[in-house]
């Protein structure tokens, strides 16, 4: 059993990997009691490997399962708690993504969720004539 404090180390589930991070920051009870864990979960972010891709321009393929996923949105969009990832990651620029798919992505969005097989027809797009994969 863990024992409980009054001060915890924030952190967030990448929206990407789903990893928890560490944000940095420090969470207070401001009554002093002791009420919470060492670490607390408080939300979504981006974790440091996938915080500079986005900031280098590109958007994140993740592939999830539609049958073991949640609802999805009446806006066609799927909340980062009800993807079921496969693990399957893919990297685009945001450039690129628009030209690929005929559509831009927002600039605030740093993935969208895919359906399976998506990624392996992007590799396959990917490869030159003597099979070498051009860009991951």
């Amino acid at each position: 059993m863990t024992a409980k404090s009054y001060v915890s180390m924030e952190q967030h589930i990448c929206v990407v990997c789903a990893q928890k991070f560490d944000t940095g920051s420090i969470l207070l009870d401001k009554r002093l009691r002791s009420s919470m864990e060492y670490h607390t979960l408080t939300g979504w972010g981006l974790c440091p490997d996938h915080q500079r891709l986005f900031d280098d321009g590109f958007v994140a393929l993740v592939e999830c399962d539609p049958e073991r996923s949640g609802e999805i949105l009446e806006s066609g969009r799927m909340k980062p708690d009800q993807a079921y990832r496969t693990g399957q990651l893919a990297h685009l620029k945001r450039e690129a993504f628009a030209k690929v798919f005929n559509v831009p992505v927002a600039p605030e969005l740093p993935c969208v969720f895919v359906e399976p097989g998506v990624i392996k027809m992007l590799q396959a797009m990917t490869q030159d004539s003597n099979g070498s994969t051009l860009a991951e």
